[in-house]
């Protein structure tokens, strides 16, 4: 915009200089009668015969001859006014043959401004003999021989420069919108070529995060190549803390049960108060024991990165096993899996989750047991529930069941930890576990768990 605008003023410029220069020379040209009263401009030589007032031809400019031409001059002379009161306006003296019989108009601002500076060209917007826009100049002058000022009017048909105002503006808009969409278009190609070995960083990375890749395997840039390597230092430490962490929790959980072992072993021997103590004692230590290493294990799993569990492999395996150890009741275990579901954990943890809740459908529930495994809404989260047949469970013990050591029915064998170690490992997992009502009459469990991104 601020192009266009220069461009128009310059050629505008150009234009006041040419209609100063026509002035200069009328002004030079222009000569009082004998009678101090007409006015004449020097004529060319024509061969024509004209009076002093409206001359046939002059050496201003030849245009000025052709009628309507767009190039048009006046001589007139300010019209006495009341006294103390500003001239009304103009009279012509002398116009050129273009202007045919009409007028050029004054200044808009009135002729004082023009009367306080003598000889300097006053510019101005007006319209011509044929009503087009023009590009005037008034200058006021005296001539020898003659008391009055006289104005001097000069003016040019505008058009051609504001058409090429217009031109110049479209060209120039064209070439930054072409300059524009080339630079877009560089800069595109830019960035999906030059940094496509970034691109293809993230997505390797994204791909070990989702356990497809433990690894970042690909060659890159000697640029972004420290950064690769560092990304796959930095996975060997973690997973050199998680194994660390396992070995710290394995040996601790021998280290602890041992000698907890004994101490059963040598109650069991005696029959007295104390052995009774030291045997219920041991007993519920060695559950402590159980229960906080089987959550820092699962914290320990949850926060390595890559670990991909299919789930339909581990149902598969589960329901199998659980049917064989029921096949006295004849139980059967429907289930059902989404292509693909894959559980961002251990499978050991999994194993252990879907175990435990099969088995307490299968045990306390009828023949029929239904177990399904979807995606949830949520990214990165799935759902596992599984569903009986059997009497189900009160509203008011559905919180109950899921502490450690309750149990659904005290005839039936058991310790009572099924469901509060689905909790616990379902927790160290972000997850969690809700209880609810079958539609098959009995129980159905709910739980939620990381999904791995396929």
């Amino acid at each position: 915009m601020a192009l266009n605008l220069f461009y128009r003023q310059t050629t505008e410029r150009r234009l006041q200089a040419s209609l100063s220069e026509v002035s200069d020379a009328l002004i030079s040209d222009a000569r009082i009668g004998r009678d101090d009263k007409s006015v004449s401009v020097q004529q060319v030589d024509t061969g024509e015969k004209s009076n002093d007032r409206v001359p046939p031809a002059t050496v201003v400019d030849a245009r000025a001859n052709r009628a309507y031409s767009g190039r048009y001059w006046q001589i007139a002379e300010p019209l006495p006014g009341r006294p103390g009161e500003p001239s009304p306006g103009l009279r012509p003296l002398v116009r050129s043959r273009s202007l045919w019989d009409a007028d050029l108009k004054g200044p808009p601002g009135g002729l004082e401004p023009l009367l306080a500076r003598p000889g300097r060209p006053v510019f101005y917007d007006t319209v011509g003999a044929a009503g087009e826009p023009v590009r005037a100049a008034a200058t006021v002058s005296l001539l020898r021989g003659r008391v009055e000022p006289l104005v001097f009017l000069v003016a040019e048909d505008r058009r051609p420069i504001d058409q090429d105002a217009q031109r110049f503006a479209w060209l120039t808009a064209f070439s930054l919108i072409a300059l524009g969409g080339g630079l877009v278009a560089a800069v595109f190609f830019q960035v999906r070529v030059g940094l496509r070995p970034l691109f293809e960083l993230g997505h390797e990375i994204g791909d070990v995060r989702k356990g497809k890749a433990l690894r970042l395997s690909q060659s890159y840039p000697q640029e972004i190549e420290p950064l690769a390597d560092e990304m796959n230092a930095l996975l060997a430490a973690n997973q050199e803390v998680v194994e660390r962490q396992r070995t710290h929790v394995g040996n601790l959980a021998h280290a602890l049960k041992t000698p907890l072992s004994v101490m059963l072993t040598e109650a069991g021997a005696e029959e007295n108060t104390l052995a009774e103590v030291v045997r219920r004692q041991a007993t519920l230590m060695r559950g402590q024991v159980d229960h906080h290493l089987r959550r820092a294990r699962a914290a320990a799993r949850a926060q390595s990165v890559g670990e991909r569990t299919p789930v339909e492999e581990v149902i598969d395996e589960m329901a199998v096993m659980i049917e064989r150890v029921f096949q006295e009741k004849a139980v059967e275990i429907d289930w059902r899996v989404d292509d693909d579901l894959c559980f961002r954990g251990e499978r050991q943890d999994l194993q252990e989750i879907v175990g435990n809740v099969l088995e307490n459908a299968c045990k306390y529930g009828g023949r029929k047991v239904f177990a399904i495994a979807e995606a949830t809404g949520d990214p990165g989260r799935m759902r596992l529930v599984v569903e009986d047949d059997g009497p189900g469970l009160p509203e008011e013990r559905r919180e109950e069941v899921l502490k450690r050591g309750s149990r659904l029915d005290e005839s039936a064998p058991g310790s009572g930890l099924g469901l509060s170690i689905v909790d616990e490992l379902a927790r160290a997992y972000g997850g969690g576990v809700a209880l609810a009502r079958s539609d098959m009459g009995g129980l159905k469990v709910v739980i939620e768990l990381p999904a791995a991104e396929v």
